[in-house]
C-alpha cells in the first residue's frame, strides 16, 4: 500500500547538495519511479563538498559530481538546474520559484543547506573579498589570487585552514585571522590548539588568533587594510571569508515554521518540521536544538526521510556522532565524542611530545572503564580504535594511558582487531555501513576498496573510515581463505615487493618499460616514487638521469631538503660523525660566504640550511673540492651512523666505534631502501651512540660486535632487537648486508624497519632464520647484491654539477639565472637564517625597512 502511495505522490526536493543527493539515492532504492523534482540552486548537481579543497589541485567540477552517470535518467527524477526556491505555500501545498513558476506538491523536502557567515564589518564587500563554499566561489578565488601577492582567511575553524591550503598552494603569502584564542575551537581544546597553531605556523601559514575586525580599508602595500579591535592591523591583496555556516532558513522565518535556537528548521525525530507534509534535513535542520554542520549527520537525515516516505514509519533519527579525523595541509588533526571533556566526574590522560608536535588526550569516565573522548593532533594512527571503543563502550584496557603513548619496546599497543568489533559496530558513520555489512559485501565478491565503496559506499565520502574498512575487509578475506589483495596502486596489480621481483628478475630499468610489461595508465604519485626507488636499489643509476629524473619527489629533485620558506638544506657526508680540522673549516667558510645557518644534527654531522637554489651548485663545488660528498640527508636512503668515540678515546671503550662507524657508512651510502635508515656504533655496553634507537645498532663487546636491528626513533619509537652475538667484523658486515637487502627486497612503501618487523609472520625468529641461518637459501645472493650497490656508488652531487643539464635544474627562474630578492634574513642567537613573514611585515614603516 505504501509504495502504491508513494507512485502518485507529488515530492519536492529543495536543494541539491551532498544531502539532497543522498535523499534521492535513497529514495530511488526504495520506491523506484517515485515522482521527484529536484530544484537546485546551483548551475550544477551535486558535488563533493567535503573534497572541495582538491578543486584547486586539479579536480574539475565534473570530477567532483556525485551524480553517477545516467541516474536521472534512469530514476525518472526531474532535475531543475538555477532553479531556487523564494516561496512556501503551506496552504496551497505549491512552491515557487525564482522564475515566479508555481510547482505542487504532496511532500516537500527541504535540503537547503547553509551560507557562509560573513562578519559585518565595514568594507567587508570590497573586491577580491570572497567566501568559501562554491565552485563558483573558488573559481573567484583562483581568478583573484593570479593578479595578487597575500591572501588573508577570516576564520580559523575546519574551512578556514582548508581555505589557507588553497591559498598557500596558490603561491600567496597566507594569514589566518580568528577570533577566538585558538584554531579548531569545536574540534580541539586549549594545548591540541597551541600544537596545531604551531605545526600550521611550520608550513608557512602564518595564525593570528584572538583578533576582531573591525573595519576593512583601503592598504599602503596592498589592496586591504583589515584593522584590528586591539588597533593593530594586516595588509593584504584578498580576503577570504570562513568564519563559519548559517542555516538556509529564510523560507522557515517566511511562512511561520519553528525555528531552532541557532536557526535551521525545528525537526522532529522523523525529520518533520512544524508541517507534517515538510520534512528539513542537513545543515538548514535543528534537532533538539542542535545544528549539524557534518555531512554524516545529514546523510543520517536523508535516509529517515527516504524510509519515512516509503512507508517505514519507525524509521527515526537519533542524533550523531560528531567525530571527524582530518588531514590539514598534511596535518593530521582528530576530535572524538567529549573530546573537551565536559561531563562530569571525567578523567583525562594526555601525551605531549613538542618536538616532534603531537598531541593526543583521551577522556575517560569516572570509574576509567570506558572512553568518554580524544583529542589527535599531529599523528591520529589511533583514531579507528579509539573511535570504536567510544561508539561501542567497549571495556578500557586496565592501563587506558597507553592507547596514545608511543610503544619503546617493540610491542604493540593494546587495540582492536577487526574481530574485538561487533558486527553492528558503525564503521562507515558518513553512509551508515556496520562491520557486518562489510563482511557480507566480502562474502559477495567484493575485495577491493573500489569494489566496496561500490557495493556498500563505505569510505566514498569523507574517506576516513577508509583504513578500518580495508582492515575488516582483508580479515574477512582471510576468514574465508581468499587471497588478499595487496596492489600498489591502480596503474600496478602488485605489492611493492612483487615490483621489486619484476624488476630484479626482468632486469628492467625505467619506468616505461616497467609500465609498459606489468601496469597500466601513465602512473602517479605513489607508483612512480616506489618505482624510482626500486630501479635504485636495484640497478644504483643516478637518480636524475634521463626518465628517473621525473619520478623523484621534490627532495630528490633537487637533492636537498626543501625548507619551509623555500630555501633548501645543504649537508655533506661525515662519516661516523668523524671531520677533519681542515674539513670543519672548510663547512664554516661555505656557511659563511652563503650565509648559511648551521646546526649540529641528531646523527652527529652539521646541517646548513637557508641555501637558495641557484646556490646549491656552487656550494656544493666547494664542499666537494673539500672532500666532503653528499649526505642523502633528502633521499630514502642510508643517513648517518652515529658513534661515540669509542676505544681510542673512552677509557670505558672495549673496540674502535669511530673505525667501525666511518667503515660502514662508506659502504651502505648511497643505499636506496623503502624508508630512510639510521645505523649507530657504541664502543662499549653503556651505549654512548644510542645504537639500540636505530634502524641497525651495533654495540661492542670483550667478545666481539652484537647486532641489533629495526629501532628507530621516530614518530613511533621502538627498541631494536638482538639478532646476533659476538660477531667478528666480516660477520658482522655480512649479517648487515643480507638484512639490509632482505628489508629492500620485502618491505611495503614508506615502512620502516620497525613496521616491517612488527608486521613479519614469525617474527623476529624468522628474520634470524633467514639472515643468520640463510633458511631461504639467499645469503649470498643479498650479499653479491650489496656488493653491486657499493661498486657503482656514486656522489650524487658529484655528478649533478659536473653535468651542465642537470645544473639547468637549479635555478628560481626557468628563464634567468637571477637569485629570488624576496628571501629576507634575520639574526638569531650569532647566526642568520631566513625569515619568517610575522618578522618581515608587522606595520607598513616595517615592511618599508624590510
Amino acid at each position: 500500500m505504501a509504495g502504491e502511495v508513494i507512485q502518485t505522490m507529488k515530492i519536492i526536493l529543495a536543494g541539491h547538495g551532498m544531502v539532497g543527493h543522498k535523499f534521492l539515492e535513497e529514495l530511488h532504492q526504495l520506491q523506484p519511479g517515485a515522482d521527484v523534482t529536484v530544484l537546485c540552486e546551483e548551475p550544477r548537481p551535486a558535488y563533493d563538498r567535503v573534497h572541495l579543497s582538491e578543486f584547486f589541485s586539479g579536480k574539475s567540477a565534473e570530477d567532483l559530481s556525485l551524480v553517477q552517470p545516467g541516474f536521472f535518467e534512469e530514476s525518472g527524477f526531474k532535475l531543475r538546474l538555477n532553479s531556487r526556491v523564494v516561496g512556501i505555500n503551506r496552504f496551497d501545498k505549491t512552491v515557487t520559484t525564482q522564475d515566479g513558476e508555481v510547482l505542487p506538491y504532496d511532500k516537500l523536502v527541504m535540503a537547503t543547506g547553509s551560507s557562509p557567515f560573513v562578519p559585518g564589518v565595514k568594507g567587508n564587500d570590497r573586491e577580491f573579498c570572497y567566501v568559501y563554499r562554491t565552485i563558483e566561489d573558488l573559481e573567484a578565488m583562483t581568478a583573484g589570487g593570479k593578479v595578487s601577492r597575500s591572501g588573508v582567511v577570516v576564520g580559523g575553524g575546519l574551512l578556514g585552514l582548508e581555505c589557507a591550503k588553497a591559498l598557500r598552494d596558490m603561491g600567496l603569502d597566507t594569514h589566518v585571522v580568528e577570533f577566538a584564542p585558538r584554531l579548531m575551537t569545536v574540534q580541539v581544546d586549549d594545548e591540541g590548539g597551541r600544537m596545531l597553531r604551531t605545526k600550521i605556523e611550520a608550513l608557512g601559514v602564518n595564525v593570528h588568533t584572538s583578533r576582531n575586525t573591525t573595519e576593512i580599508t583601503d592598504g599602503m602595500t596592498a589592496r586591504h587594510r583589515m584593522v584590528f579591535a586591539d588597533g593593530t592591523h594586516l595588509e593584504t591583496d584578498m580576503i577570504v571569508f570562513s568564519a563559519g555556516i548559517r542555516a538556509r532558513d529564510e523560507l522557515a522565518r517566511q511562512n511561520a515554521f519553528a525555528v531552532g535556537p541557532r536557526g535551521g528548521f525545528v525537526i522532529d525525530d522523523q525529520c518533520r518540521t512544524s508541517d507534517d507534509n515538510i520534512y528539513a534535513i542537513g545543515e538548514c535542520a535543528s534537532w533538539r536544538d542542535q545544528l549539524f554542520g557534518l555531512v554524516a549527520p545529514g546523510y543520517d537525515m536523508a535516509r529517515i526521510v527516504a524510509r519515512q516516505l516509503a512507508g517505514q514509519s519507525d524509521a527515526a533519527f537519533g542524533g550523531a556522532d560528531m567525530s571527524t579525523k582530518l588531514k590539514l595541509m598534511g596535518v593530521d588533526v582528530a576530535s572524538i565524542g567529549d573530546a573537551q571533556g565536559r561531563t562530569v566526574g571525567c578523567r583525562s590522560y594526555r601525551y605531549t611530545d613538542e618536538i616532534k608536535q603531537i598531541y593526543k588526550k583521551i577522556v575517560v569516565s569516572e570509574d576509567g572503564k570506558r572512553l568518554l573522548g580524544a583529542v589527535l593532533v599531529g599523528n591520529a594512527d589511533e583514531y579507528g580504535t579509539l573511535l570504536q571503543m567510544a561508539l561501542n563502550s567497549i571495556t578500557l584496557p586496565a592501563d587506558p594511558e597507553f592507547l596514545i603513548l608511543p610503544s619503546s619496546d617493540g610491542k604493540a599497543k593494546p587495540g582492536l582487531g577487526p574481530d574485538a568489533l561487533p558486527d553492528a559496530a558503525q564503521i562507515c558513520s558518513c553512509n551508515n555501513v556496520s562491520k557486518g555489512q562489510i563482511c557480507a559485501a566480502v562474502g559477495d565478491g567484493a575485495t577491493t576498496i573500489a569494489q566496496m565503496k561500490s557495493c556498500t559506499k563505505a569510505g566514498a565520502t569523507c574517506g576516513g573510515c577508509v583504513p578500518l574498512v580495508t582492515q575488516i575487509m582483508k580479515a574477512e578475506m582471510a576468514k574465508r581463505g581468499m587471497a588478499v589483495n595487496n596492489h600498489l596502486c591502480e596503474h600496478f596489480p602488485y605489492s611493492r615487493q612483487e615490483i621489486y621481483h619484476l624488476v630484479r628478475v626482468g632486469q628492467i630499468k625505467s619506468f616505461s618499460e616497467l609500465l609498459a610489461k606489468h601496469g597500466k595508465g601513465l602512473g602517479c604519485d605513489i607508483c612512480k616514487p616506489v618505482a624510482a626507488s626500486v630501479l635504485a636499489s636495484c640497478w644504483n643509476d643516478f637518480v636524475l638521469q634521463g626518465e628517473l629524473a621525473s619520478l623523484q619527489d621534490s627532495n630528490d629533485y633537487f637533492l636537498g631538503n626543501i625548507q619551509k620558506d623555500g630555501t633548501y638544506s645543504v649537508v655533506p657526508r661525515m662519516p661516523g660523525g668523524e671531520v677533519t680540522p681542515d674539513g670543519l673549516i672548510a663547512v664554516g667558510q661555505v656557511a659563511k660566504k652563503y650565509g648559511l645557518y648551521t646546526k649540529v644534527t641528531g646523527g652527529a654531522r652539521v646541517d646548513m640550511f637557508g641555501a637558495r637554489l641557484e646556490q646549491l651548485p656552487l656550494i656544493w663545488e666547494e664542499l666537494i673540492a673539500a672532500g666532503f660528498e653528499s649526505g642523502h640527508a633528502y633521499g630514502k636512503s642510508l643517513r648517518t651512523v652515529k658513534s661515540c668515540v669509542g676505544s681510542t678515546w673512552c677509557r670505558y671503550g672495549v673496540d674502535d666505534s669511530v673505525g667501525l662507524a666511518v667503515e660502514l657508512e662508506n659502504r651502505y651510502k648511497g643505499l636506496r631502501a623503502p624508508h630512510k635508515i639510521k645505523f649507530g656504533v657504541s664502543g662499549c655496553t653503556r651505549e654512548c651512540a644510542e645504537a639500540q634507537g636505530k634502524d641497525v645498532g651495533v654495540i661492542a663487546t670483550e667478545r666481539g660486535w652484537n647486532l641489533y636491528v629495526c629501532g628507530n626513533g621516530g614518530m613511533k619509537p621502538r627498541h631494536a632487537e638482538l639478532i646476533a652475538s659476538d660477531l667478528t667484523k666480516p660477520q658482522l658486515i655480512a649479517m648487515i648486508d643480507r638484512f639490509l637487502m632482505f628489508y629492500v627486497k620485502t618491505a611495503d612503501r614508506l615502512q620502516r624497519t620497525s613496521t616491517w618487523r612488527d608486521n613479519m609472520e614469525g617474527g623476529l625468529e624468522y628474520l634470524k632464520d633467514v639472515i643468520i641461518n640463510d633458511s631461504l637459501g639467499l645469503g649470498a645472493e643479498l650479499e653479491a647484491q650489496m656488493q653491486h650497490v657499493v661498486d657503482t656508488y656514486q656522489c650524487e652531487w658529484k655528478t649533478a654539477v659536473t653535468n651542465p643539464e642537470v645544473r639547468k635544474r637549479f635555478r628560481t627562474f626557468v628563464n634567468s639565472d637571477k637569485a629570488d630578492q624576496r628571501i629576507v634574513f634575520v639574526q638569531e642567537r650569532g647566526q642568520i637564517r631566513p625569515a619568517r613573514e610575522d618578522e618581515i611585515a608587522v606595520t607598513v614603516d616595517d615592511k618599508a625597512t624590510a
